[in-house]
């Protein structure tokens, strides 16, 4: 990677291809969490950080916000269709396998006293995203009103991980330095959560009959 990263192409060309591929990784990533979203978007804040263009970075947020908005809201109404079918579907079981009892309980319940200032924060905790979007198909949120918090959640998720980039290519004269950088400070905060509900030994609950493996 680092690499790659040394060997960057011509800004016209990081353009022409890099917001493409951001947003559909970011997309894809929002539909498929196993995608790095947090580190792609803090990397692309790297690269663009160091372009000459002054709207670099503001296309990059931009592109980011509406790609994690898009995912987000297809995810949604993909697990609606299992909500409202008598026999589910495979996004909401994939949903539902993702999220142990307790972490699921504890999202209702910041639902209930919350409501959509939620999904705002649900963005920016570390593996908060599913158990609050699980959450809100369980309480048979409407989709718009879901698509109106995660809206103000996305931007928000956006400028976080592209002030990560933009700290990690300011500390670093290379972009491919600002690049491992930023992508290590996201790994770490990711990781954070499991880190400490593994240091608190927090037992992991069984799931239950009608839960999916």
């Amino acid at each position: 990677m680092v690499t790659a990263v040394r060997e960057l192409p011509p800004e016209s060309t990081q353009q022409a291809v890099g917001y493409p591929s951001l947003f559909l990784l970011v997309a894809l990533g929002a539909l498929v969490p196993v995608v790095p979203t947090g580190a792609i978007v803090s990397s692309a804040a790297v690269v663009a950080f160091h372009q000459s263009s002054p709207f670099s970075l503001l296309y990059v947020f931009l592109v980011a916000a509406a790609a994690a908005l898009l995912g987000d809201t297809a995810l949604y109404w993909l697990g609606q269709r299992g909500v409202h079918s008598r026999n589910g579907s495979r996004w909401l079981a994939a949903l539902r396998s993702r999220v142990t009892p307790d972490r699921l309980a504890h999202a209702q319940e910041r639902l209930d006293t919350h409501q959509v200032s939620v999904l705002v924060l649900s963005r920016l905790v570390p593996a908060g995203r599913i158990p609050v979007m699980l959450a809100c198909l369980l309480a048979e949120m409407p989709l718009r009103r879901f698509v109106r918090g995660d809206a103000a959640a996305c931007l928000a998720w956006a400028a976080t991980y592209q002030l990560i980039g933009i700290l990690g290519g300011s500390l670093f004269p290379d972009p491919w330095q600002g690049v491992v950088a930023a992508v290590g400070l996201t790994v770490l905060i990711s990781a954070v959560p499991a880190l400490w509900r593994r240091f608190r030994g927090t037992p992991r609950e069984a799931p239950s009959g009608n839960e999916h493996p």
